[in-house]
């Protein structure tokens, strides 16, 4: 399979900024950063190996292909459509991401 496209939407982009900030405030400089960058490196992962990770738990969710990539606390919801994966959500793992999608 020819490499992938990540495409990052705006509501990843803002959670993943929210992510940033929080880190910031309660650890530090560092901390955010390491976040962010281990967040950003795992979806790069995405490029070569697209269909890794497992779908999401959600039967309904799951029929439209969405997956699910775990990265320490976080999980990144995307959907590979075509030679492009759809970033939608990155949020913290006891996120309810199922009516996140579903709203």
């Amino acid at each position: 399979m020819p490499q992938c496209k990540i495409e990052i939407l705006a509501p990843a982009w803002k959670e993943l900024e929210e992510i940033t900030e929080y880190h910031l405030l309660m650890v530090g400089q560092i901390s955010a950063k390491k976040i962010t960058d281990r967040i950003l490196n795992a979806l790069e992962r995405l490029e070569e190996f697209p269909l890794s990770c497992p779908y999401v738990p959600d039967t309904e969710l799951k029929s439209q292909d969405y997956r699910m990539l775990v990265c320490d606390k976080y999980v990144c919801i995307y959907r590979l459509l075509g030679d492009t994966v759809y970033v939608y959500h990155i949020v913290h793992g006891a996120t309810e991401y199922g009516r996140l999608l579903k709203q």
